[in-house]
């Protein structure tokens, strides 16, 4: 999979895209991700990629030339998914991740300030995206979340694929308690189920306890 993102901040990428398993996944060629300075594409001496709002308001707005000017770079020839990455947009959700993660080639664009100028919006994305009902200090962050969750879903990025179905919000129910060693802390035992080693009562109380804990705190997940 091929994915590009432009943004304002590009170096606030650079850890998150060279640790761990997104580290791994891209020197072992499973994902190429490119990340441009929308400056890049700003014209003058001072690169400048934002300007007032028409009709007065705070704050300033993306330029749509910049924008055009990245957007037809990057896709030049190609075949691409396009997203712009706003407060406005679709939430994200497992199965948009999942759907983002079929796609070959992706080129996300990270919202900053105020937004950006309305006729870029209109005619250069496929898509809109929101990774929540919240305001971040800049898109750059929300392009990272989205990443990391549609690449979760290209074969062999996890260790193990099995645990791409038992996670919390797969099958809509929370994640079950997790124990590890010791069996006893501090007066504190793990449920005796988990030191049966019957994997058939281990699944039912691990099912028990996805649909008491989404019952608890989701019950919008329950609903049809």
């Amino acid at each position: 999979m091929k994915i590009d993102v432009v943004t304002l901040f590009p170096q606030m990428l650079d850890g998150f895209l060279s640790e761990s398993m997104m580290g791994r996944a891209r020197s072992n060629g499973l994902v190429d991700i490119g990340v441009h300075n929308l400056r890049d594409w700003a014209k003058g001496k001072h690169k400048q990629v934002d300007d007032r709002p028409f009709g007065g308001g705070a704050g300033m707005v993306l330029m749509p030339e910049p924008i055009f000017e990245a957007i037809d770079s990057l896709t030049a020839g190609k075949t691409c998914h396009r997203v712009f990455l706003t407060p406005d947009g679709e939430p994200l959700s497992p199965e948009l991740a999942q759907s983002l993660a079929d796609q070959d080639h992706l080129v996300f664009l990270s919202g900053h300030y105020e937004g950006i100028d309305e006729r870029a919006r209109e005619k250069l994305f496929d898509q809109e995206i929101s990774i929540g009902d919240y305001v971040l200090t800049n898109g750059t962050l929300a392009a990272a979340v989205v990443i990391d969750c549609l690449c979760r879903f290209l074969p062999g990025f996890l260790g193990e694929e099995k645990s791409l179905t038992s996670e919390s919000f797969e099958g809509r129910l929370l994640d079950f308690p997790q124990y590890t060693r010791p069996a006893v802390f501090r007066d504190m035992p793990i449920p005796e189920e988990l030191l049966s080693g019957n994997h058939a009562e281990i699944d039912r109380w691990r099912q028990r306890k996805r649909e008491e804990r989404t019952r608890e705190r989701r019950p919008d997940l329950l609903e049809d």
